[in-house]
């Protein structure tokens, strides 16, 4: 009930794209950072904020640009005189759901300040520690199709974003819709929580019980293996894409209902946890687009695992699915 009135709720705002919605919440049962890559205006701004509207987040969108300082996101000492000391001001990572809006916009200094947010859910200032809140995600954006006045992602930034989502052109049913539903007000401004963040904590504690039996596990890891050794690679998948596929697969199961995940919950999410870790053997052969193309073919050419995976007790995670 929980995953499923999220997703109904920011469908309110987001027209027509249920596997993107879908996606987000595989990230938010996990606790991972999600990349929107696409063109301008479809909806990467709306699905962030409404993603965290419906479950109840702190927010904060961040505007980077070439002249955004790593301090600015992350916040700085600053000298009282009063008190004639130094008192921490908290940057915009003090929020439970960040959207790094246009993120390949800023210098790979102020790029490489998200790092240890992303990774250790914490930042350091001045060699003083602060812990982030608890869930922490970011959701970055960026266009693939404009490179000027850009810097690209460096590989270590790309490989710590849970997965990737692309929303695309809605449909001509789609596109009216979105006429009828922004006539008269926008629907975001409308939109109310519909999750407790305690019920969010218990939901994503389940999801990491879901069982995953030995030979979907085999199957994860030789999906990922036979990427580091693709001719069309310079480099594949790291483990930490091991990592993300596994707990993405988890999350896709309890979504549907089931305390235990099948191989098809392994195709399901496989390009959106992968792809963006490929690099190609040249910068033109690089990119997402190229590396769903490498995914679908590892799906299509990789065994698949039989029979013989243990089933489990859907009720583990009934008040995720219902």
């Amino acid at each position: 009930m929980l995953a499923q009135r999220t997703m109904d709720n920011v469908e309110r705002v987001i027209i027509g794209k249920p596997d993107a919605v879908r996606l987000a919440m595989v990230a938010v049962l996990r606790g991972g950072h999600v990349l929107i890559e696409d063109v301008p205006g479809v909806g990467k701004t709306m699905l962030a904020r409404a993603l965290a509207r419906s479950i109840g987040a702190t927010f904060q969108r961040i505007q980077f640009t070439p002249d955004l300082l790593p301090s600015d996101i992350t916040g700085a000492e600053i000298y009282n005189q009063h008190t004639q000391e130094f008192h921490f001001r908290p940057g915009p990572l003090m929020a439970q759901i960040i959207l790094a809006d246009e993120i390949n916009r800023a210098t790979p200094k102020t790029q490489s300040a998200l790092l240890e947010s992303m990774d250790e859910r914490q930042i350091t200032v001045d060699g003083v520690t602060h812990p982030l809140p608890t869930p922490f995600m970011v959701l970055a954006t960026q266009n693939p199709l404009d490179f000027e006045g850009t810097f690209p992602l460096p590989e270590a930034q790309l490989d710590r974003f849970f997965l990737t989502v692309t929303l695309g052109y809605p449909t001509m049913q789609q596109e009216l819709a979105i006429l009828d539903g922004q006539q008269r007000t926008h629907p975001l401004d409308t939109l109310s929580p519909v999750t407790e963040m305690a019920d969010l904590l218990v939901a994503q504690a389940r999801v990491r019980e879901v069982y995953v039996d030995d030979l979907v596990r085999r199957y994860i890891v030789t999906l990922v293996q036979q990427t580091r050794h693709h001719g069309d690679l310079r480099l594949g998948a790291s483990p930490r894409g091991s990592l993300a596929l596994f707990q993405a697969t988890q999350a896709w199961a309890a979504l549907d209902g089931r305390d235990y995940a099948l191989p098809d919950d392994v195709k399901a999410v496989a390009s959106a946890t992968l792809s963006h870790r490929l690099i190609g053997r040249s910068w033109a052969d690089s990119g997402a687009h190229q590396g769903r193309d490498i995914i679908a073919e590892l799906l299509r050419t990789t065994p698949v695992p039989g029979n013989g995976l243990v089933r489990g007790r859907p009720s583990m995670v009934a008040e995720v699915h219902r």
